[in-house]
């Protein structure tokens, strides 16, 4: 139950969290934040090639704003009592790497906020995207590459490695992702 100690299972420090259900779906989480430390990330503009029939729309009476802005928008209010130490809330945004574009708008309205980054390698996201995401000082913004690492070895490039050297693969796709965004940004 989220009242209690809903990261307590796994000891995760952050959750991945829904908006959909609107703010008292949101706010327990939020509680668990303030109360015990931990974060969550809510889905704002995800990675998927879909993700814009429902978060690119365009909202009734407010120009051409769309709900992905609204919805980070809610992540900044949500946020703004639990900014830490370094200047980052403990309520962050997942944001795709394939849409650098609303990433950088993301990015503007949320400049205590932690994003997440998925999407970079298998999804299409290069280091080149990322940029954008970050705050000024290179911070702020957290890259992952799920299936483009552990599943590395499929992957022309790395498939010399072979299904048994599963890891080495992996490993050489880390690498070169961080020399990737290091050098992009």
């Amino acid at each position: 139950t989220v009242g209690q100690k809903t990261f307590e299972p796994f000891g995760e420090d952050f959750a991945t969290v829904n908006p959909y259900l609107g703010s008292d779906g949101v706010e327990p989480f939020i509680r668990v934040c303030r109360e015990e430390g931990k974060g969550i990330f809510v889905l704002v503009k995800t990675s998927n090639k879909s993700s814009g029939e429902f978060q690119d729309r365009i909202l009734t009476g407010t120009g051409d704003r769309k709900l992905y802005e609204l919805v980070a928008e809610k992540v900044r209010d949500w946020g703004n009592d639990l900014i830490g130490q370094y200047g980052y809330s403990e309520v962050g945004a997942v944001v795709g790497a394939t849409y650098p574009e609303e990433g950088e708008h993301i990015r503007r309205l949320l400049p205590s906020s932690y994003i997440l980054v998925p999407g970079y390698g298998a999804q299409g996201g290069k280091g080149s995207d990322l940029k954008a995401f970050f705050n000024s000082d290179g911070l702020g913004a957290i890259v992952n590459s799920s299936r483009g690492i552990i599943a590395a070895y499929t992957a022309e490039k790395y498939s010399h490695f072979g299904e048994r050297g599963f890891a080495d693969a992996a490993r050489a796709a880390v690498l070169d992702m961080k020399e990737d965004i290091n050098g992009s940004i």
